[in-house]
C-alpha cells in the first residue's frame, strides 16, 4: 500500500488540502484547511520534544529515536513534529522518566530498568538473568499481557509506553582478568545495572553504577575491574577494547534488552485517534529496526574485535553460568515478592516463558544444534 493511500486509510489525508493557515490552540498548533467542496476545518498539530538515557544520535539506540521523529512527521505530513535531545541535553540520561512523567517534555527513550526504585516490577519489562530473549518478549508484550501490565503500571505515573528497541542478547562484559571459578568474582567492581547487578552482588562482587561515558576511563584506570555495555556493535565504539582484554560471553544478564518509549499520558490523550494510531505503527517500526540492526552490525564488529584488536573472546564456564542461574531465580524470586504488582509481572513473565521454552527447545534450539553438528 502507498503512503497516501494509507494516509487517507487513517482520515489524515493533508495532502488534500488546497489551503492552509496556523493559530495557535490550547499550547498546540492549529491550521484551517479547506478541502475542495468542503468547509475549512482546524486540524490541529503537534511540537513536541522526546529526551532519551542515551547520546544523541547514537548508533542503534539513539538514531533509532532519529528514524521515529522522521516517519512520524512523514506520515502525519508535519501535524507532529518531533525535535530529539541527547541525554544531559535538556535532562540527565536517568531523569528521562521523571520530565515525561510530569509533562516537562512530551517523550522520553530509555530503558525501564532505570526505574526499579520507582516501580521494582518495571525490571521486567527491560530484562531478565537468564530470562526471555527478544523474540519471546515481544510474544509476550503483543499476544499476551505483558504490554497491558506494563501500560497499567505506567499510567499511574501518567505515562503511556511501547516497546520500541532491543538489543538481543549482549555480551557478558570486559574483563581485565579470567574468570575461571565463581570465587574470581568476589571482591570484583563491576558496572552492570538492573537485575544482574543484584546478581553479581549476592556472589560476592561489588556493583558500580556509571554512565556510558565514564566506564572507560574507569576501566581503564582500574577504578573497575569489569564492566558490561551493550554488545560488539556499541563496545567497540566506545573503546572497551583498549582497557581491558577479555569479552566474556553470554549475556546471561541481558538475554534481550527493551528500550521503551514513554509518553506523557495527557500529550498521548490530546491526540486524535488515527494519530494515536500513527505514533503505535511508527513505534512497532523503530521495535523491529533496531533488533535488526543489532544483528545486523555485532557480527561484523565482533569480528573485527577478535581479528584485529586482539580482543580475546571466553566463554563464562559452566560451573560459573550454574552459580549465577541459581542466584539469579533467588534474587528475581525476591524482587518478585517485593509487592504484589511485581508478583503479578513476573508470574505473568514467568508463565509465557514456560509455555515459550517448550517450543524454543524443538525450533530454534534444535536448529542451532543441528547446525553445529561436526562437518
Amino acid at each position: 500500500m502507498k503512503r497516501r493511500e494509507f494516509l487517507a486509510g487513517l482520515g489524515i489525508g493533508a495532502a488534500a488540502a488546497t489551503g492552509v493557515s496556523a493559530y495557535t490552540m490550547g499550547g498546540r498548533q492549529a491550521a484551517s484547511v479547506s478541502y475542495p467542496g468542503k468547509s475549512t476545518k482546524a486540524v490541529a498539530t503537534f511540537d513536541w520534544k522526546l529526551v532519551m538515557s542515551w547520546p544523541l544520535h547514537f548508533p542503534a539506540s539513539g538514531v533509532a529515536m532519529d528514524h521515529f521523529a522522521a516517519e512520524v512527521a512523514e506520515m502525519s505530513e508535519g501535524r507532529i513534529k518531533i525535535k530529539v535531545f541527547g541525554a544531559g541535553e535538556l535532562v540527565g540520561g536517568l531523569g528521562v522518566f521523571d520530565a515525561v512523567s510530569q509533562g516537562t517534555v512530551e517523550l522520553g527513550h530509555s530503558a525501564s530498568y532505570y526505574w526499579a526504585g520507582k516501580i521494582p516490577a518495571a525490571q521486567f519489562f527491560c530484562a531478565v538473568p537468564f530470562g526471555m530473549v527478544a523474540q519471546e518478549q515481544n510474544g509476550w508484550f503483543y499476544n499476551a499481557d505483558g504490554l497491558d501490565l506494563w501500560r497499567e503500571l505506567y499510567a499511574r505515573h501518567d505515562l503511556y509506553v511501547f516497546p520500541a528497541g532491543n538489543t538481543g542478547t549482549q555480551m557478558g562484559g570486559w574483563f581485565r582478568k579470567e574468570i575461571n571459578n565463581i570465587d574470581d568474582f568476589k571482591g570484583l567492581k563491576m558496572r552492570i545495572p538492573g537485575l544482574g547487578g543484584k546478581v553479581i552482588d549476592a556472589i560476592g562482587g561489588t556493583v558500580v553504577l556509571l554512565a556510558v561515558s565514564e566506564i572507560f576511563p574507569a576501566l581503564e584506570r582500574g577504578v573497575i575491574d569489569a564492566a558490561e555495555w551493550v554488545g560488539p556493535y556499541h563496545d567497540r565504539r566506545v573503546g572497551f577494547h583498549q582497557a581491558a582484554k577479555y569479552y566474556y560471553y553470554p549475556g546471561w544478564h541481558e538475554p534481550g534488552t527493551v528500550s521503551e518509549l514513554m509518553i506523557n499520558l495527557q500529550a498521548w490523550e490530546s491526540l486524535p485517534k488515527e494519530l494515536q494510531t500513527l505514533i503505535d505503527t511508527a513505534a512497532y517500526k523503530v521495535n523491529l529496526w533496531t533488533l535488526s540492526e543489532f544483528q545486523a552490525k555485532n557480527a561484523e564488529a565482533l569480528d573485527d574485535l577478535v581479528t584485529n584488536h586482539g580482543v580475546l573472546l571466553r566463554k563464562f564456564p559452566d560451573d560459573v553460568l550454574q552459580r549465577l542461574r541459581e542466584e539469579s531465580r533467588k534474587v528475581v524470586e525476591e524482587v518478585a515478592d517485593s509487592d504484589a504488582d511485581s508478583r503479578r509481572v513476573y508470574d505473568s513473565y514467568l508463565k509465557f516463558r514456560e509455555q515459550s521454552a517448550s517450543w524454543r527447545a524443538i525450533s530454534e534450539e534444535a536448529y542451532a544444534n543441528a547446525v553445529n553438528l561436526p562437518a
